[in-house]
């Protein structure tokens, strides 16, 4: 069972996001609070996911993020916005968020990206995830090759590049033909030499590096 916590100051919002995770089966919302709550709800509950508004009246998503680093084992947590070009994504995602989901995101796409920031570590799509490094985070920059990438054998950078474009682990099996949970090791490998934390933070050191070819089918 995937344990939530939602977090926004609108009552409606919170209102939909748990009917619309109620329907399925394996994911139960724990709470559904204001900003002002959540730090010590996520303490309390320890939720596996955080959907967590980054604009809020009374305490701000990007301060919750701040705080959440405190924690030892902090959940999984995708902001949430009403528009793709909210320049809040930006520091969310560099504070640790796993991706970000729009607030008119459709039901089904909602319960997937709350299953994958479990089973995968983020809530974006190949085509968010490139638009989004691409748009926010310094893509205008002459790519700076980062010196961690020299710790990646061969197999773990075809991994990472897989990665970077937001194909599943079980995309990335099928694609190298490796099993699941060999992708999974590579994975985890992958993050350690890179030190980051997700997919996300490790997506964009091979964006910043030019690993990624403009011109290969996502």
């Amino acid at each position: 069972m995937i344990r939530v916590l939602i977090v926004d100051d609108e009552a409606l919002i919170r209102s939909g996001f748990t009917h619309i995770l109620g329907t399925a089966e394996d994911i139960e919302v724990v709470d559904a609070v204001s900003g002002g709550d959540a730090f010590d709800r996520i303490v309390a509950l320890r939720p596996d996911v955080v959907l967590l508004d980054i604009r809020m009246a009374d305490v701000d998503g990007l301060t919750i993020l701040r705080r959440m680093r405190e924690l030892s084992r902090p959940p999984a947590v995708a902001a949430l916005t009403t528009f793709g070009t909210d320049e809040y994504v930006d520091a969310a995602l560099r504070l640790g968020a796993a991706g970000y989901l729009l607030k008119d995101t459709k039901p089904t796409h909602l319960i997937h990206q709350v299953r994958a920031l479990v089973t995968e570590g983020s809530a974006l799509s190949g085509q968010v995830t490139r638009s989004i490094v691409a748009k926010y985070l310094d893509a205008a920059r002459a790519p700076e090759p980062d010196p961690r990438l020299e710790r990646l054998t061969d197999r773990e950078r075809d991994i990472l590049v897989l990665l970077a474009e937001g194909r599943s682990n079980g995309e990335i099996s099928a694609e190298l033909f490796l099993g699941v949970g060999t992708v999974k090791d590579h994975v985890s490998s992958i993050f350690a030499k890179l030190e980051v934390s997700n997919r996300v933070q490790a997506a964009l050191i091979a964006e910043r590096s030019a690993l990624l070819d403009p011109d290969r089918p996502s």
